[in-house]
């Protein structure tokens, strides 16, 4: 299978996995697709999070908030603590912009990436992220045999410090450096433990 996720050029990168074993390949191809459904399921995110830092609200290309899976040109609307964006009326914005599924022997994957965006319902067409749009953020399900894993990469992480609102750059810089220094770490560790956890009832 190819590999999904985009080469580090600049800035910061993270790497988070969970994992779940099973004691046969059929256990595990039905806990896939229980660990798909979460993945693919945004605005659920925040429910099986240990530790619900940010809540992710799926919306469609026009930014209207929608009830289903995620799919390519989706976007996500995210309040994280502390002030928000100017841009995004308050809100970080990513664009879905990649939604594949692969099999190959004994083995399937599910990732869902999504990029730093400007706000759908707004004219405003600067990135109302505070990473700038050269980051990804590489969301897999994938099983191998008897395991199931979820994982989240981050590439290429720099904070957005370039919009046309002085307030937006001086908030981006603070929470790109936190970020930068580990402390976004807890959020995505969180939600791939959850999207693993064999003991939750949440699909």
């Amino acid at each position: 299978m190819k590999n999904q996720i985009p080469e580090q050029h600049t800035g910061g990168k993270l790497d988070t996995q969970a994992r779940a074993e099973f004691t046969s390949p059929e256990e595990a191809k039905e806990f896939y697709q229980i660990a798909k459904r979460r993945l693919l399921h945004p605005s659920n995110w925040a429910e099986i999070c240990e530790v619900p830092l940010s809540t992710f609200t799926l919306t469609d290309r026009e930014g209207n908030t929608v009830d289903r899976e995620a799919w390519e040109g989706d976007y996500l609307k995210i309040d994280i603590p502390g002030p928000g964006t100017h841009s995004g009326d308050s809100f970080d914005w990513v664009r879905i912009e990649k939604v594949e599924e692969e099999f190959a022997l004994d083995s399937e994957i599910v990732s869902l990436q999504a990029r730093p965006a400007a706000n759908p319902k707004s004219e405003d067409t600067s990135t109302a992220h505070f990473f700038t749009a050269m980051a990804t953020s590489t969301f897999q399900v994938k099983r191998i045999g008897k395991t199931v894993y979820a994982e989240e990469h981050g590439r290429n992480e720099v904070p957005n410090t370039d919009t046309s609102h002085l307030a937006d750059n001086i908030r981006n810089t603070l929470i790109g450096w936190t970020a930068k220094i580990g402390l976004s770490y807890p959020q995505w560790k969180s939600l791939v433990k959850g999207i693993a956890d064999t003991s939750s009832t949440n699909l």
